[in-house]
């Protein structure tokens, strides 16, 4: 029996295995987004924001997503560069936390990412202010004709307000429903991402 999956995944000795086997157990079973997290930051006067984002880069440096860096949440992790992530994968009643320093991507990494997307997405990078007031439907499809026309044919280039971030998690929670309530809980911890891992149970 596998420890880091169906079994007794307490046997897992750091946690980028474990998750890496939990989320290619996901892609399998989830019916929509294995790969969706919800994000955690926080304001300027320290109200958190959670919303869903897609995790599109995993190693053991972090987790990485992508986002317009004039959104919301890219002027919060300007202000306050740390985030709290979350995996729920109900057809599995497991969920994964993570929390830790964020960092932006290199140039040459937002750029290979960016050509991989379809090339409408990419065109919507250009034509989406954001998070900021819409006047109507209208005007964005206005906005992606407009940079539809512009870039023509050929390639799309990456907006300079759009790139990736990488949290480095300190701490990775993972949860396994139990019965009557008395779930699985294994949490790995260390002080700074340069540290070695430390492991402990929880109660549930």
């Amino acid at each position: 029996m596998n420890p880091l999956t169906s079994g007794d995944f307490t046997e897992a000795q750091e946690p980028f295995a474990l998750f890496e086997s939990w989320l290619e157990e996901a892609k399998a079973s989830e019916p929509n987004d294995p790969n969706g997290m919800a994000l955690s930051t926080v304001d300027a006067d320290g109200m958190p924001n959670s919303r869903m984002v897609l995790l599109n880069g995993r190693s053991p440096e972090g987790f990485v997503f992508y986002t317009n860096t004039q959104s919301q949440k890219g002027e919060e992790l300007a202000g306050q560069p740390k985030a709290a992530a979350l995996f729920h994968w109900k057809s599995l009643r497991r969920q994964v936390r993570l929390r830790g320093p964020v960092s932006r991507v290199s140039d040459a990494e937002a750029d290979a990412y960016f050509q991989s997307r379809p090339r409408d997405s990419r065109i919507g990078a250009w034509a989406s202010q954001q998070s900021r007031p819409l006047e109507s439907r209208f005007a964005l499809e206005k906005a992606v004709a407009s940079y539809a026309l512009k870039f023509g044919v050929g390639e799309v280039p990456r907006p300079p307000h759009w790139t990736g971030f990488r949290i480095a998690p300190v701490y990775m929670e993972f949860w396994r429903d139990g019965a009557f309530r008395l779930h699985d809980r294994i949490v790995f911890r260390r002080a700074t991402p340069a540290d070695a891992w430390t492991k402990a149970r929880l109660y549930p």
